[in-house]
């Protein structure tokens, strides 16, 4: 059986859990967040935790009954205490600030980048060479996240471009000049 499957998820207080047709919609105090789960997983909530479980163990069965269980846990941990991703740029002259609720970047580019914030999603920038983007929507936060890294992504000789902040750039060796 799925180990992360098996976990029951706890409710915190103030979260509610509705089940639809295989819809689940978590209310809690940051938002609400509604997702559709495969057809054949069952989810049991009681007053405090929330149960996965799975009708047989064939192979679809098992891949989605972890799947459902991660789903169902960051949608409860979104609508409690949100995500945030944070980014970094690394280069001369390379800035980021908001406008209005846009984000602009001048990453080397001969104009700057304007990034719209999609619904759910906040941007701030604490200084010049950090972003930190933030939702209650985990995959959104990291598809946003990737969307702005792709405008300079790092690049291996002197590390310049958009990072994550713990991303490590391997680095490679320039020009070796044969004398």
């Amino acid at each position: 059986m799925s180990r992360i499957g098996r976990k029951p998820i706890t409710l915190p207080k103030g979260v509610e859990v509705k089940i639809e047709d295989n819809i689940v919609t978590v209310k809690g105090p940051r938002g609400v967040l509604t997702q559709q789960l495969p057809a054949d997983i069952n989810l049991e909530v009681s007053e405090d935790e929330i149960q996965v479980t799975r009708p047989s163990d064939a192979k679809k069965h098992r891949a989605y009954h972890g799947l459902s269980r991660a789903l169902v846990a960051n949608m409860v941990e979104g609508v409690t205490n949100g995500f945030e991703k944070k980014l970094e740029l690394v280069g001369v002259g390379y800035r980021a600030q908001m406008q209005g609720n846009k984000l602009q970047l001048s990453v080397g580019y001969s104009h700057p980048v304007l990034i719209d914030a999609p619904e759910g999603i906040e941007f701030e920038v604490p200084a010049v060479t950090r972003i930190t983007v933030r939702g209650i929507d985990k995959q959104l936060v990291g598809n946003t996240a990737a969307h702005i890294r792709a405008v300079r992504k790092p690049e291996p000789y002197k590390g310049k471009g958009i990072k994550y902040e713990n991303e490590v750039i391997r680095r490679k060796a320039g020009k070796s000049g044969i004398k």
